[in-house]
C-alpha cells in the first residue's frame, strides 16, 4: 500500500523510546512490591506493550485482549466489540490495560467494565497516545506515552488500513 498523502513525524523513534523507558519506570516504582498483569490491547498495542514490558523491574504477566470499534475508518465508530478475552485469571491481581490511543475513550471504558466483572484487585491504564479533546467517556488513563491533538495518526502500531504499524515512529499527514 503507497500513501496517497505526505507523512509528517510527530514523534521520532527515539522520543517513543524515551517515553517508554520512563513509563516503565514510573510502573515499576508504582508496584515495586507487587507483580502486575498486563493486558494488551490487540492489535494495536502490541508493540508498545512489548517494548513497555522489557522496560519493567516488577514480575509481568502478560495476556492479549481483541477489541474492535475502528474496522477501516479513521474515528471509532462507537460500537466496541470484545472479540478474544484474557485467558488469565486477573481475580485480586493488579491489572494494567495498555492500549496504543485512547480518543473517544468508549473501547477502553468497555474493557475496564468487562475486566471489572473479573474481580482485579486494582485496574490501571496505560496508553501510548491520549487524545482527550475527543473524549465522549468518562475515562482517563493514568499512565500516558504523549498527549496529542485531534489528528489521524500511525506508525508504532496504529495502522492506516492494514498497514503501517511496523513504522517505528508516529506520524500525521500534512494536508
Amino acid at each position: 500500500m503507497q500513501l496517497d498523502r505526505k507523512p509528517k513525524t510527530l514523534f521520532s523513534r527515539e522520543e517513543i523510546s524515551q517515553r517508554v523507558k520512563e513509563l516503565g519506570e514510573e510502573i515499576s516504582k508504582d508496584y515495586k512490591d507487587n507483580d502486575i498483569i498486563v493486558i494488551s490491547l490487540l492489535r494495536g498495542s502490541f508493540i508498545f506493550a512489548a517494548d513497555l514490558i522489557r522496560e519493567l523491574e516488577v514480575p509481568v504477566n502478560i495476556d492479549f485482549m481483541t477489541t474492535s470499534s475502528y474496522g477501516h475508518d479513521e474515528v471509532s465508530s462507537g460500537i466496541v466489540e470484545i472479540i478474544n478475552d484474557v485467558r488469565t485469571d486477573v481475580r485480586g491481581k493488579d491489572v494494567i490495560i495498555v492500549d496504543d490511543i485512547i480518543d473517544s475513550g468508549h473501547t477502553m471504558k468497555k474493557v475496564v467494565e468487562f475486566i471489572s466483572m473479573k474481580e482485579p484487585k486494582s485496574i490501571k491504564i496505560c496508553v501510548m497516545l491520549d487524545k482527550p479533546s475527543r473524549r465522549e467517556a468518562d475515562i482517563f488513563p493514568d499512565y500516558v506515552g504523549f498527549t496529542i491533538p485531534d489528528v489521524f495518526i500511525v506508525g508504532y502500531g496504529l495502522n492506516y488500513g492494514d498497514y503501517f504499524r511496523n513504522i517505528p515512529y508516529i506520524f500525521t499527514f500534512d494536508e
